[in-house]
């Protein structure tokens, strides 16, 4: 039997903590090999609407499985089938909208505790959408923030995301009057939007400063412009080969120059310690997120886990003889 975990069902389980601790599991299995994570495909359906899907296996965890999901004007619908790596079984179906939400944040969470300054205590963002509370949030316990600073084009939702998040992480958040306002100064930057043009622009930035690109994924869009690209000493990206498909701030920056991937670090590498972040006080760091398939497979794992252990979730028949 397999079990269905509903979106209120996962919201009982996943936590920040816990996510933090599931992805950085996904990427040190990726760096010693017992993990393997497929790109992102899309089909294009009719209308405005895509299907996505992505597929991974953990090998050392037990599972397998992929991340299925369709965006159109009406909405986005995620699902994660699960499945057991030795047997094949399918194990759960689980719902997957807050699990991508807070694994997305968890990432960038990650990639600020192993590429961020030490002494990182004043974050800006940019965007102020469902992603940028679970980006911010995971930041947050990356770093021991003391300010942040946040913009968004919607002055109203940006005033209540700072008193929000105030609240939710016991750190002033500050409404910014403009992008420049929340970039200048800040030791960690994340930009979570849906921008087709660039947000930021690299003479903004400070020396030192660690950035979180998380909110493009197609070829055409960028939230970054080639002069922050160009002023990054280090640029890693949670898969390069997934990159060269849909990391519109670098495929963009990088134009024809094939030669200037070599230089793009994969972030399982640097957790697993074969690489550095960050090797000076003065360097600029970027992250590059897409979203990969084995973030969502083993954090669905472990949520399946902890459901089993405290009886969570509906048993459903499937494939049953």
């Amino acid at each position: 039997m397999a079990l269905l975990l509903t979106e209120e069902d996962v919201k009982s389980i996943l936590t920040m903590p816990l996510a933090l601790e599931s992805v950085e599991t996904s990427f040190r299995r990726l760096a010693d090999g017992s993990a393997v994570s497929h790109s992102r495909q899309r089909l294009r359906m009719s209308g405005k609407g895509y299907l996505h899907y992505m597929a991974a296996a953990d090998s050392a965890g037990g599972y397998m499985g992929l991340k299925i999901y369709s965006v159109s004007p009406s909405g986005a619908r995620f699902l994660v089938p699960l499945m057991s790596a030795q047997s094949g079984e399918m194990l759960a179906l689980i719902e997957a909208n807050y699990l991508g939400q807070v694994r997305t944040g968890a990432a960038s969470g990650l990639a600020t505790r192993f590429m961020a300054r030490e002494d990182a205590r004043v974050a800006g963002i940019i965007g102020t959408g469902l992603q940028a509370r679970t980006q911010l949030e995971a930041v947050a316990l990356a770093r021991k923030l003391q300010s942040v600073r946040a913009f968004s084009r919607d002055t109203a939702r940006c005033e209540q995301f700072a008193a929000e998040m105030t609240t939710r992480l016991g750190v002033p958040v500050t409404a910014a009057s403009t992008a420049e306002e929340a970039v200048r100064g800040a030791d960690i930057l994340i930009t979570s939007t849906t921008s087709t043009k660039p947000v930021v622009q690299g003479r903004w930035l400070e020396p030192g400063v660690h950035i979180n690109a998380i909110g493009v994924n197609f070829a055409e869009k960028r939230e970054i412009d080639g002069d922050v690209v160009a002023r990054c000493d280090v640029i890693a990206a949670d898969s390069v080969e997934q990159s060269k498909l849909e990391a519109g701030d670098l495929i963009q920056a990088f134009g024809g120059d094939a030669s200037r991937w070599a230089a793009v670090r994969e972030l399982s590498q640097i957790v697993s310690g074969n690489i550095q972040g960050r090797a000076s006080q003065n360097q600029i760091t970027l992250f590059k997120s897409n979203g990969i398939a084995i973030e969502d497979i083993v954090v669905a794992g472990r949520i399946y886990e902890m459901a089993r252990q405290r009886k969570i979730g509906r048993e459903i028949p499937l494939f049953e003889k």
